[in-house]
């Protein structure tokens, strides 16, 4: 039989997602279904006094009005339970009664999209009007705004319950000797750099459906990230025992690491185990603009030095992220930030002190690349500016300190299983055609100036830090004499990353069988195990080897005859280690995956405007799966990247967002992306990976933004430490406005 593994086989859920037949949360009915508007704060920091929800009540056709005092354990935090479900005054902070030390207060909003009322009427319209009756008093209270302002002492606190800080995270890394090795540089580097927010623009705004199933489970088919997680919110929240609450994944428009933490799921839950009937949601794009965290914007403040035969010797740096008002995923982020704001590079003597601060802002959120992208930036500009310092060709400089086999990260222990990226510079360089140190494009007599630029990355696969990773699967094999039909049972979220395709071709490769007598069941809390979450770039490497374990205990039992065959197996991935708390020793992520991307720009010196011309991107994958597949996250990852890196901007001022809308918050169109992407799919084994398959999803992210500051360098002279590079900050950076 063909091998299934490396055929780009059509996806499967292809035909009904172009057909219309796939039924994503918006498009979901039930009979006797109500309908919900959720009120927000609109405040950055402030007390809720009073609320009266009389008016909205009296309205005809509303069903009911919850408040914070209607939600029985009222919080939530996919990493730290400090989020009120719903703010307002509530018998806790009513009464006086003392609250557990570290308990969320639930009477304080902490950022303009905290919610405040859930509405509940028969149709939309009349829940939107309920809505706009209800009369809120606030105290407002000092806020602030800016993570570096926010670390000051005398600051305003966001959560005074936590301590006297706004630092939620502090990391550190001290290997070698720092100072010791800037004796030894030939030529140091300093710079600060800034990454801005990043909204998710997934084509699907928040939306679900609640009710109570067959069996009288609190029911939410929502979409989301990964199910199990979101169970286990939705129950603490309600006060329910876990089995007592379902969720089901629809078809996913999107999600980016924007789905990991819990939107509506929770007072949609609420509100059907209340009623005892369907009750639907769907935000306005608006209200998903304001009601959902951002990628952290951050500060790096860096500096670097090399020797004179091109060597890194010391690098030494500080990360300063805006957390937002919540916890969000800020620890893992920055974790990951951490690790790669040294780049994909061996540099003997390291210093990061790393710190994520809680401002009265939008909650910073989880988003593809994990906090390696913003990490990049620095590292990538700071081997540029070295390199041209050096009078070194940019890419030789990094193919001269790339990580090779043993060779200790930041953290101090090598990079587990294999270690590609060299493969990937080379790879990036041959596609491109790069020739070598060239003159720059600055100082020419046209208007427009021509340069280009490289730049690499590398990123963990899967979950790390200590927790054990792990995922389910189940395979039933059915038939007489030989295998008929096989079924795997797997919930993994399908979020438009073709995850449920390559699982198929994995099941179909371990099974021995095409892949068209296998069904996929999947994203059901109820019926199947834990799958772990769709995010750090893990549910390949992840699903696979759980599928390859349940194929192979269901082969053992039909060999003995056992009809139906039915395997469950759970796998569980090499053990990882926290960052020791001051040093930051450790072996904290089990596999990691690597990419180099090269670049050329058009920059027009009279407008400001650069154009992306072209784009090579090598990844390596360990095994393509589906190469078709892998060629579409490519070039999805370099499109959204581009959006980052130019374009979008989101404009926020003293906690409130004010490009709250697609037609002000700018992403890319067919008419802005790049005119070539060349995708070289590098495939050198991960030793672990099913198949030998890494992660992806997050790759063809990382590096894109320095490679195109350094193009624009290399057209301009002119340095950016700073994007997105609008026509208005480029014209900025040389002068002309």
């Amino acid at each position: 039989m063909t091998s299934s593994i490396g055929q780009s086989i059509p996806r499967i859920d292809a035909h009904d997602k172009v057909t219309g037949k796939a039924l994503y949360s918006g498009d979901l009915v039930r009979p006797d279904m109500l309908h919900m508007k959720i009120l927000f704060a609109g405040h950055p920091h402030a007390r809720v006094v009073r609320i009266d929800t009389s008016a909205a009540e009296a309205l005809p056709g509303v069903v009911a009005v919850y408040t914070a005092a209607d939600v029985p354990v009222n919080e939530y935090g996919l990493q730290k339970k400090d989020q009120p479900v719903l703010c307002g005054p509530a018998p806790l902070s009513d009464s006086g009664m003392e609250r557990a030390k570290g308990a969320v207060r639930g009477d304080i909003v902490r950022f303009e999209g905290d919610q405040v009322a859930a509405i509940i009427a028969e149709t939309e319209e009349i829940a939107a009007h309920a809505r706009s009756l209800i009369q809120v008093e606030y105290e407002d209270l000092p806020a602030v705004y800016d993570p570096v302002e926010a670390m000051q002492p005398g600051a305003p606190l966001v959560h005074p319950e936590l301590g006297d800080s706004n630092v939620c995270v502090h990391y550190k890394i001290r290997k070698g000797d720092v100072e010791a090795g800037f004796a030894e540089a030939d030529v140091i580097v300093e710079g600060e750099y800034r990454t801005p927010w990043q909204e998710h623009a997934y084509l699907q705004p928040e939306a679900g459906l609640a009710y109570l199933d067959e069996e009288g489970r609190v029911t939410v088919e929502c979409g989301g990230q990964w199910t199990h997680a979101d169970r286990a919110g939705i129950a603490h929240a309600l006060g329910l025992p876990e089995e007592q609450v379902r969720v089901i994944y629809p078809a996913i428009g999107g999600a980016f690491g924007g789905r990991e933490d819990l939107s509506v799921q929770i007072v949609l839950s609420l509100a059907a185990m209340k009623l005892k009937r369907p009750v639907k949601i769907i935000w306005s794009r608006q209200e998903s603009i304001i009601g959902h965290g951002k990628r952290h914007p951050i500060t790096l403040k860096a500096r670097w030095g090399a020797t004179k035969d091109g060597k890194l010797a010391a690098a030494e740096m500080e990360i300063i992220a805006d957390g937002g008002a919540y916890m969000y995923t800020t620890n893992k982020v920055l974790g990951n930030a951490t690790i790669t704001c040294t780049g994909p590079y061996f540099i003997p003597n390291v210093k990061v002190d790393t710190y994520g601060v809680y401002t009265n802002n939008v909650p910073s959120a989880a988003f593809r690349g994990f906090g390696a992208p913003q990490a990049l930036w620095m590292a990538e500009l700071q081997m540029d500016k070295l390199a041209e310092k050096l009078g070194l060709d940019p890419v030789e400089f990094r193919h001269r300190n790339a990580l090779r086999e043993g060779d200790t990260l930041g953290v101090g222990t090598p990079a587990p299983g294999r270690v590609s990226i060299v493969e990937c510079i080379e790879a990036a360089r041959d596609r491109f055609g790069w020739l070598g140190k060239q003159p720059s494009g600055a100082g020419s007599r046209s208007s427009v100036a021509r340069g280009r630029g490289f730049a690499a990355g590398f990123k963990n696969v899967g979950f790390s830090f200590g927790y054990q990773e792990n995922s389910w699967a189940r395979i039933e094999l059915h038939g007489k004499d030989e295998i008929e039909h096989a079924v795997l049972w797997h919930a993994s979220a399908e979020v438009g990353q073709g995850t449920h395709t390559v699982m198929v071709q994995m099941a179909a490769e371990a099974l021995g069988i095409p892949p068209a007598k296998i069904t996929l069941v999947t994203s059901d809390s109820a019926t199947m195990g834990n799958p772990g979450s769709v995010s750090a770039s893990r549910m390949t490497f992840m699903a696979g080897n759980a599928i390859r374990g349940a194929a192979a205990a269901a082969l053992k039992k039909w060999k003995t005859e056992e009809r139906p065959a039915i395997a469950e197996y759970t796998y569980l991935a090499p053990k990882t280690q926290p960052f020791d708390p001051e040093t930051g020793r450790s072996t904290p992520n089990f596999s990691y995956a690597y990419a180099a991307q090269a670049v050329e720009v058009e920059v027009d010196l009279e407008t400001g405007f650069v154009k992306l011309l072209r784009v090579v991107s090598a990844d390596d994958v360990g095994k393509a799966i589906n190469p078709d597949l892998v060629v579409g996250q490519i070039e999805g990852g370099v499109v959204q990247a581009q959006g980052y890196a130019m374009l979008e901007e989101l404009k926020v001022r003293e906690g409130r967002i004010l490009s709250d809308q697609l037609s002000t918050y700018l992403i890319p169109t067919i008419m802005d992306i790049p005119d070539s992407v060349d995708s070289v799919i590098v495939e050198v084994a991960e030793p672990n990976g099913p198949f030998g398959a890494r992660g992806l999803g997050e790759l063809p992210f990382l590096p894109l933004a320095p490679a195109i500051a350094a193009a624009v360098h290399d057209a301009t002279g002119v340095w950016f430490n700073e994007f997105p590079l609008t026509p208005e900050r480029v014209l900025r950076g040389l002068g002309k406005i």
